[in-house]
């Protein structure tokens, strides 16, 4: 069920409209990633600053981190269109649009404030893998679906989803440098694994 950065236009575009980002990139130089020391000029003032000391890895899990989230959020936004949805599920759906829409925008500020791209380019991809995305036909299945057969089918690919985070937060709780974005990196581990027991609870009741 997973994809590797197959990401939807629609996805990318739910991304920059969280955010807020009425420009495409932060940055004039969108295939370099400078490892520190960069000032905080072009910094939304809707978000708050984090420390200009980075790394790569920092850097990474922004802009992997960002549309993973907007498909969570999109996941969540079908969820809560549909009749006949247990209020447990819908509940949870509100809970991770409402947590993951302003990490968007706090990781798109950070972005913005060292001075590199809010979305990698493909060619600063290569080699990297968001796990836990859904594909297109993923995506198609859940707005497709109704009741509890969508209750379902929504709460397995949030657990894929929430696994594939958890993955990418880890990493960068090892690897990060800035301790704003590790201390997210840690708090969205710690949190979605909770949501993880949470989703595989409901599904035993479905």
């Amino acid at each position: 069920m997973t994809k590797t950065l197959t990401i939807s236009a629609l996805t990318i575009a739910a991304a920059i409209a969280l955010a807020g980002c009425s420009t495409g990139t932060a940055g004039s130089d969108g295939g370099s990633m400078p490892g520190m020391n960069h000032g905080s000029s072009g910094m939304s003032s809707g978000s708050a600053p984090a420390a200009t000391d980075f790394n790569a890895s920092d850097a990474m899990f922004a802009q992997m981190m960002i549309p993973h989230h907007a498909q969570a959020v999109e996941m969540s936004d079908l969820m809560l269109k549909k009749e006949g949805i247990p209020a447990t599920v819908t509940g949870l759906a509100t809970r991770i649009k409402a947590a993951q829409g302003p990490e968007i925008e706090k990781m798109t500020g950070w972005l913005r404030s060292w001075n590199q791209p809010t979305a990698m380019s493909s060619e600063m991809a290569g080699g990297h893998s968001m796990s836990g995305m859904m594909g297109d036909d993923d995506m198609t299945k859940l707005g497709a679906a109704q009741g509890a057969e969508a209750a379902r089918l929504f709460l397995t690919q949030m657990i894929a989803h929430h696994e594939g985070a958890v993955v990418m937060a880890k990493t960068e709780s090892s690897d990060g440098k800035n301790p704003d974005a590790v201390k997210l990196a840690k708090d969205i581990a710690t949190a979605q694994e909770a949501e993880i027991q949470e989703m595989k609870d409901l599904l035993a009741t479905l």
